[in-house]
């Protein structure tokens, strides 16, 4: 099993009426160097300024972006490639980043290659420390830039070092 650490960047707050913009993920290791990054073409007119403005392109910018089939096909195989059995989706908010990415597999590749679910970090630390006022934000490493593989990298170490400090039986 390898866990993947995803973030996306959206137009709006929902799949289907608004556009994921881009895509970043990575192997959740200690090097954190197999990564991918994905910029996809809007597939709706609708979008929302403050939403598409935290992602740091415009809306002509999108419009060059690549076709999302080819975005999800080239991120479904680069999964093929990094996979040790069954990837497993984690992410900082994956109420949010997992239904864009299941929607667009779904939608564009008829399956998704993480199955039917997904791991929320914060809840996972909130669980581990028992306590859910608290936040593992102070954790990351990398900056958080809303570049989607900025994003991952410090998830993904977050996830590290709460594995490391807590002891916990995570194999990555």
């Amino acid at each position: 099993m390898t866990y993947v650490m995803v973030d996306i960047e959206a137009d709006g707050p929902i799949p289907g009426d608004y556009s994921m913009v881009c895509l970043g993920a990575v192997v959740v290791e200690p090097t954190l160097e197999r990564t991918f990054y994905g910029q996809l073409k809007p597939i709706s007119d609708r979008f929302n300024e403050k939403a598409l403005a935290v992602s740091g392109f415009s809306r002509e910018e999108t419009l060059d972006f690549d076709e999302p089939e080819d975005v999800m096909v080239r991120f479904r195989d680069w999964l093929s490639g990094v996979a040790d059995g069954q990837a497993r989706f984690i992410s900082d908010n994956n109420g949010f980043d997992w239904q864009f990415v299941n929607w667009y597999f779904h939608h564009f590749l008829e399956t998704n290659p993480f199955g039917f679910s997904s791991t929320n970090l914060g809840s996972l630390y909130k669980g581990v420390v028992r306590d859910t006022f608290k936040n593992f934000k102070h954790l990351r490493k990398t900056r958080h830039t809303h570049h989607p593989v900025d994003d991952a990298k410090g998830n993904a170490e977050a996830l590290i070092a709460i594995r490391d400090q807590f002891d916990l039986k995570i194999r990555l």
